[in-house]
């Protein structure tokens, strides 16, 4: 059946084409699987709530019959406005609270585990046009603001607001600065709704939401032991597509593809404060297992062309909820700019346990971080995507507040593999931070440093042992295997090209600063190339000498056990400076000729300005395959297809087939150097 919305149509529709209804609501009250709902262009102010699930092979299908011209969003326009007295460029306005209902986003305040709770922040937003303020917490810095420089737009931040109860009238007074503009005569908007699409019911699945703008929802912060909430999320269930959308201005997270809510371990870190947040996080994995995460019931979510932007925690999130997903051929930028929220949860996606979870080919640029890989990435495959620009934004003199900002393209973190990185381009300053162990890099251009070599596994504990203790699975499943920690190594380094490119002076500060502060999470490195693995790191078979004569048993005291696990690098090349692993055979190291590699956008599409493939275009290597590869140590899972199959390496940055000796790096042939490398998704 064929449902029809618009927003434009008289009250009492049937969701005929002829009698729409007035509410995509009211389509989802009453659609069941295999029915199509076209939503007409027009504002929608509501929280879509489905509810009744699709069916394999017959899905709900919400569907814009314009691209981008149907909008959702959790926000109210506000008129009314007063300016002060004294103070004409600033304004009041008084909302009753019976507006809100049961959610008021001006009383609850961004709270969770690993969130920072030293920025304190209200769920509310207020914007002026497609942009939202800046919250400060005393109505002088409303009065008198000053410019705010850990932000991406130092510039803006003399915009803000402040909020606050009038007890007596039972109102909501919000204050806002809008720099001589008159909110009365401009679209001025607060956020008001929770979410935008989302079901209040688990096990609504088989959704595909297309084609719509969804913006501006007042959501919660995302941590992996909440019930990890978005503006658009299936909310615990299985088989979403979320396809060609623009999605933006949610408070934390634009779509959240994660966790339920656990009775007794919700938020328990900040709650009971008493387990370590690493125990409660693997608490949190247990009771999943127990309540029934399984591959047959969670995750295999796809989301693709989408265009993901200005969001204060994430573009997208996910623990649990994610696995054995696609995400690909997005573009999620600016996220985390306004540096007015922080803690450990942030990035243009933010995964834990992205079992089996593909991305490929995003465009990921201008986020305080990147992709971000938490826990469980066994079975990840990072692939054919762009990175830039994910790293310290600050201008002028650093200052120590500048460092909660200092992301990088692709974080790994304690996970035990397999990790699968190929065909990528990176060009942040800080490429890839790897505190974790069996990662394989296979014909990436990587032209920023490798983070964290050998550190940030532990719990920071001053005196005490506290490493973290993290699970793996059987291969392509969800049922935990065991618990251990991080060895380090076991990682694989097989045709990449490494390009040391001109460090930004605060860059180099920025590692002083840790260094000063003997930061055991970061080393802020920004020197290209595997010889950060130079002083502890063995090959193969020196680690495999550790056990000779060894029989598993006797009076024979050793290390053996714990010892970093060893390294494989072959076929790569080092250009501009970078530098090889010393035990690298077959490296290619390239000192004499400079290269120019610069990234220019033109009218939203993005080349490459490079000599770099006359520089390698003779350079052919051995075909990679996941034989080469082998299997990563702790989980004995080999770097493979979701479905076990073998990967052969044989398609570039752009998909195109290579030869049986393909050319170092990420891309085949001169022409697609210069080619468009990313396009407008929407």
């Amino acid at each position: 059946m064929e449902i029809y919305v618009n927003a434009g149509a008289r009250r009492f529709g049937s969701g005929t084409k002829e009698r729409p209804y007035q509410t995509i609501q009211q389509a989802a009250d009453i659609a069941q699987p295999g029915d199509q709902i076209w939503v007409a262009p027009g504002i929608y102010r509501e929280n879509v709530n489905p509810k009744h699930a699709g069916k394999p092979g017959a899905r709900i299908e919400y569907r814009a019959i314009e691209n981008g011209k149907a909008v959702i969003t959790g926000a109210e326009e506000v008129r009314h406005w007063e300016p002060l007295q004294d103070h004409p460029q600033v304004y009041l306005i008084r909302i009753p609270n019976d507006f809100f209902g049961e959610f008021n986003p001006y009383t609850r305040l961004v709270e969770g585990d690993w969130f920072d709770a030293s920025h304190i922040a209200h769920l509310g937003e207020v914007y002026l046009g497609n942009k939202s303020l800046y919250e400060v917490t005393k109505l002088e810095d409303v009065l008198q603001p000053q410019i705010y420089e850990a932000s991406w737009d130092p510039e803006a931040t003399v915009y803000t607001w402040y909020t606050k109860q009038d007890e007596t009238t039972d109102e909501t007074l919000i204050y806002a600065n809008f720099q001589g503009k008159n909110p009365n005569e401009e679209q001025v908007e607060i956020n008001v709704r929770q979410n935008c699409f989302y079901p209040r019911e688990e096990g609504i699945g088989y959704i595909t939401l297309s084609g719509f703008t969804v913006t501006k929802a007042a959501t919660q912060w995302a941590p992996p032991t909440a019930c990890q909430e978005g503006m658009i999320g299936p909310h615990w269930s299985r088989g979403w597509i979320i396809e060609d959308c623009d999605i933006s201005h949610s408070k934390c997270s634009g779509i959240s593809l994660g966790k339920y809510y656990q009775m007794g371990n919700d938020n328990k870190w900040m709650k009971g404060k008493y387990k370590d947040g690493t125990q409660t996080q693997r608490d949190c994995v247990m009771i999943a297992q127990k309540d029934g995460w399984t591959k047959e019931r969670i995750g295999h979510h796809i989301i693709r062309r989408c265009r993901i932007h200005d969001c204060g925690q994430t573009g997208i999130v996910g623990h649990l909820g994610g696995a054995f997903s696609l995400i690909e051929n997005n573009q999620i930028y600016r996220i985390n700019n306004k540096q007015n929220l922080a803690g450990a949860e942030i990035g243009g996606i933010k995964m834990h346990a992205a079992i089996d979870v593909i991305f490929r080919g995003n465009h990921i640029h201008h986020c305080t971080r990147g992709i971000w890989l938490d826990w469980e990435a066994q079975g990840t495959r990072v692939t054919q995507n762009l990175f830039h620009d994910n790293t310290l934004a600050a201008k002028g003199k650093l200052k120590r507040e500048h460092l909660e900002g200092l992301g990088e393209d692709l974080f790994v973190e304690v996970s035990h593999g397999p990790t699968l990185v190929d065909h990528n381009i990176f060009l942040s300053e800080r490429a890839i931070k790897m505190p974790t162990q069996g990662l394989a890099c296979v014909h990436n251009l990587i032209a920023g440093g490798l983070v964290s070599v050998g550190i940030g596994t532990d719990n920071g504990a001053p005196t005490l042992p506290s490493a973290r203790y993290t699970p793996y699975h059987v291969p392509h499943g969800t049922e935990v295997v065991g618990f251990m920690t991080i060895l380090h190594g076991d990682d694989r380094f097989y045709n990449n090209i490494f390009l040391q490119r001109k460090v930004r002076p605060f860059m180099e500060e920025a590692k002083r600063m840790m260094a000063e502060a003997e930061n055991t999470w970061d080393d802020n490195n920004v020197a290209v190339g595997t010889a950060v693995f130079d002083q502890a790191y063995e090959t193969r078979e020196e680690w495999e000498e550790h056990f000779n004569g060894y029989c598993g048993m006797g009076a024979d005291p050793s290390n053996r056990y714990y010892l970093h696990l060893p390294i494989y690098a072959h076929g790569n090349t080092y250009l501009n400076g970078a530098k090889a692993w010393k035990k690298e055979k077959e490296a290619i190291l390239d000192t004499e000729h400079p290269v120019r590699l610069e990234l220019i956008e033109e009218e939203g599409s993005w080349k490459l300005n490079t000599n770099l493939f006359a520089l390698v275009s003779g350079q052919r290597r051995k075909m990679i395959s996941s034989q080469t590869l082998g299997e990563a140590f702790e989980p004995e899972e080999g770097y493979e297809n979701p479905d076990g199959s073998t990967i052969v390496f044989n398609q570039d940055f752009f998909g195109h087939t290579t030869g049986e000796h393909p050319i170092v790096g990420p891309i085949e042939c001169e022409e697609e150097m210069t080619e468009v490398i990313f396009g407008d998704v929407c």
